[in-house]
């Protein structure tokens, strides 16, 4: 039998219970993993981090040149890019 979720009083309060070494640490202890579903939460805005990336002139001026082709900013289509080959290595490693 599982152990309940205790109640929080914060979202602080949470964020230590689950990510401390104590007992929040081992989450099969509280959820049966075998009967989980994945869930889509369409209406959340994902969190943004920036960062920096050195690439060639070449890459960037192709990036750009692939962009306008398709009328999108070329961050843009650079994000999409890293999506699908994200997406791309996930699948390959399921498979495996």
């Amino acid at each position: 039998m599982k152990k309940t979720i205790p109640d929080f009083k914060s979202k602080d309060e949470e964020f230590e219970f689950w990510s401390s070494s104590g007992p929040g640490a081992d989450s099969t202890r509280y959820l049966d993993w075998q009967k989980a579903k994945r869930a889509r939460l369409p209406n959340l805005k994902p969190s943004l981090r920036t960062i920096s990336v050195r690439l060639p002139v070449a890459m960037i001026e192709d990036l750009k040149i692939l962009a306008n082709q398709r009328d999108v900013p070329y961050q843009s289509l650079l994000k999409v890019f890293l999506a699908e080959r994200l997406e791309a290595e996930r699948a390959q490693r399921r498979a495996s």
